[in-house]
């Protein structure tokens, strides 16, 4: 199996680092990652200026490893159409994200925006994340699943235009959930500050707001109850019952 891993967090950190060992004992192991991080970066393309793709060295056995100063989503294109134009991938894993992708996040997460891409091109795509921006933060719970969950969804097959999108809380894991992306926003998001000659500028927080909070079938409660969430995602858009 010719596998491709992708992240917004760039190469080297701990996610994709784990990701790649665990995924390299399924198949043969291609990574193309960011130069930097590219968080918030959705399914964005590069447009206008040109991509460059730098080989690196890689202390894991069987994994080649190249960075790009791309985004996520450029990360699969070329891996699509350069680096493994000759052998398409069968399959396409992105994160670890430090981070969850649940609820409204998934519309802006570069780690589900690479997967997106996988999914238009037909190639089966697995994001995963967890609950925490730490790039320190404990995995090994987190570990075992990771294979076990990859090889249930492919032996289950996926549908035209879809892709799987995971999140694991920190610590145990209770158990595994299927789940609905919550319906929720967020508030307070432009943070005015100062910059280094007084003018008053913007920086991204805020405040998450689950809009439906006593549901029991979300992504957010899932991780809520220290469960790991398993959440079928569609690349298409339309709304059906407003037709």
């Amino acid at each position: 199996m010719r596998i491709l891993i992708t992240n917004d967090d760039g190469w080297g950190t701990p996610g994709i680092r784990m990701l790649a060992e665990e995924m390299s004992r399924l198949g043969e192991v291609t990574v193309i990652a960011p130069d930097s991080p590219r968080s918030g970066h959705a399914a964005c393309i590069t447009v206008g200026k040109p991509l460059y793709l730098s080989e690196q060295d890689c202390d894991i056995q069987g994994v080649r490893v190249y960075t790009t100063n791309g985004t996520p989503a450029d990360c699969v294109k070329l891996g699509l159409e350069v680096v493994m134009a000759d052998a398409r991938p069968d399959l396409l894993v992105s994160g670890i994200n430090h981070g969850n992708n649940c609820s409204i996040n998934i519309m802006y997460s570069g780690t589900m925006g690479a997967c997106f891409v996988g999914a238009e091109h037909g190639v089966p795509a697995i994001g995963f994340s967890i609950d925490s921006h730490a790039m320190d933060v404990d995995l090994s719970h987190m570990r075992p699943y990771l294979l076990q969950l990859t090889e249930h969804l492919l032996s289950e097959g996926f549908r035209p235009r879809m892709c799987y999108n995971i999140n694991a809380p920190v610590g145990e894991i209770a158990g595994v959930r299927w789940t609905r992306q919550c319906r929720g926003h967020w508030t307070k998001e432009m943070l005015p500050k100062a910059d280094a000659e007084g003018r008053t500028c913007y920086e991204l927080g805020g405040e998450f707001v689950n809009e439906e909070p006593e549901a029991e079938d979300t992504d957010i409660r899932a991780l809520a109850d220290g469960c790991l969430s398993v959440q079928p995602v569609t690349i298409d858009m339309t709304d059906y019952a407003a037709l």
